[in-house]
């Protein structure tokens, strides 16, 4: 009888309670049918779950702490050399709220390199390490004690040993369980290993435990950069029926390389507070390519509808064709809004996902979105060939947006993410190049296939979606 009111209680209760605290009326909805449908659990996920961003106070010092690193960096990211840099009319706006949200503008002269394959990473990235005279930074979510993990530390380890400064920061639920293994054996070699965002339920630091560190990031010498999706993880890391995992990163030569280097010294700053001064950190930008690249950090300490408001503009400045590549697809109602009026004023809008990621839960409310994209005229394809955990969206083969970021609630608010939007024709031809073949290695499905699927998947489906809001 107790336990029976208690739950009434919490029902009637938490109306208000999530209607004040929550901006958006569907994750409301989401969270009202939580709590209705098992109400002490779904509270006890609402105290640990219960808002997009980090705790206020925690919040406040970020911000605080972000300004004042901005004071104390910002000569650093003077380059007027290399910005003013023209763009196609359409894409001015995109440019303009870019730089509103992540407070870093369009420079130009970049060399891109699209790396798609993850050995060729690895085997880059090892070698710029080996090279360095300086120091290597290295940001990423994963970073797994395996074969992958175990080459990196040890050209780390290779590089500390000749006077080279090197500092890893790992966030500390992609990266658990390296801290105590090759973390430790890093650091006996003299690399710096740090992790990100503590998720100590007891310490409460955040407001969401899964608030995490998303980013994929790596700067050597101040001179090369490279940024995209890939993990310091072997490709078969993860679930075994999802298959190998396909990634996407770009390295990078030029003046955009400061704008890395400022996002991992904000990000060390934040987690072990020693603020990174040495000038030989921002080497002078010199000339090395032809491409206009704008980096925009993304995360709950920045405007919440920020990255979203972005990822419409784009969408909404498509004049033939946009590509959208992603492990997860939950679009909110206003990029399904952005998507559907592309295809209604004739432009081509394919989706390209796994046929089976690594979450059975984001594959099913993936499938209600992939159904909803099909009756509004986009083309939806299946991935056939592993784990497609590329992050893209190509344009007109002007436009492309390569990051970390998914296409994803958990990415609009909760994680901090790292894209870049890069305006360049031969990088946006080969990434183009890129989709095409995840295509052919994709089974596309028609609506009429669509439809005919088992009643009991459709059902699933629906179901799923509505708390797709929390996912």
């Amino acid at each position: 009888m107790i336990w029976s009111l208690g739950g009434w209680v919490i029902r009637l209760g938490m109306i208000p309670v999530i209607g004040m605290r929550q901006e958006n009326p569907s994750t409301c909805l989401a969270w009202l049918a939580v709590i209705f449908l098992m109400p002490w659990p779904g509270l006890i996920l609402y105290l640990l779950l219960e808002e997009h961003g980090l705790s206020r106070p925690r919040l406040s010092r970020r911000i605080k702490r972000h300004k004042n690193f901005h004071l104390t960096n910002s000569s650093y990211l003077t380059t007027p050399n290399f910005e003013g840099c023209q763009v196609n009319p359409d894409h001015q706006t995109l440019v303009h709220l870019a730089e509103k949200h992540g407070g870093l503008p369009l420079l130009g002269s970049n060399r891109m390199k699209l790396i798609a394959d993850t050995q060729e990473f690895i085997d880059s990235l090892t070698a710029d390490i080996l090279r360095s005279r300086h120091h290597v930074h290295l940001l990423f979510y994963i970073f797994r004690d395996d074969f992958t993990g175990q080459r990196v530390a040890r050209a780390l380890a290779e590089a500390a040993g000749r006077g080279v400064t090197c500092r890893v920061l790992a966030d500390a639920v992609g990266s658990a369980g390296m801290f105590s293994g090759l973390g430790r054996w890093m650091q006996d070699h003299a690399v710096q290993v740090h992790s990100a965002l503590p998720a100590n339920p007891l310490r409460m630091r955040l407001a969401r435990l899964d608030i995490r560190n998303h980013r994929k990031l790596a700067v050597i010498d101040g001179q090369v950069g490279y940024t995209g999706s890939q993990n310091i993880v072997d490709p078969e890391f993860g679930h075994k029926k999802a298959g190998q995992w396909h990634d996407v990163m770009t390295r990078v030569q030029g003046p955009t390389v400061r704008q890395l280097q400022s996002v991992f010294v904000e990000d060390w700053f934040y987690e072990t507070q020693e603020m990174l001064e040495d000038p030989d950190i921002y080497p002078p930008s010199i000339s090395e390519g032809t491409a206009a690249v704008q980096v925009v950090p993304t995360g709950p300490d920045r405007p919440t509808y920020g990255f979203q408001d972005l990822l419409i503009q784009a969408i909404n400045s498509a004049q033939r064709k946009v590509s959208v590549v992603s492990p997860y697809f939950i679009p909110n109602e206003g990029l399904i809004t952005a998507l559907r009026l592309a295809s209604a004023r004739g432009v081509q809008v394919d989706i390209i996902v796994p046929d089976r990621s690594d979450h059975l839960l984001v594959d099913q409310a993936s499938a209600y979105y992939c159904g909803v994209v099909l009756n509004n005229g986009g083309n939806v394809h299946l991935f056939q060939d592993g784990m497609l955990h590329a992050k893209i969206i190509a344009m007109d083969h002007s436009l492309a947006i390569v990051g970390s970021a998914n296409f994803d609630i958990r990415s609009f608010y909760l994680n901090m993410e790292l894209v870049s939007i890069v305006f360049d024709q031969q990088f946006s031809y080969e990434l183009s190049m890129l989709v095409e073949d995840y295509k052919k290695n994709s089974f596309t499905a028609g609506l009429a296939w669509w439809s005919r699927r088992p009643v009991y998947k459709r059902m699933t489906e629906g179901v799923v979606k509505i708390f797709s809001p929390l996912l």
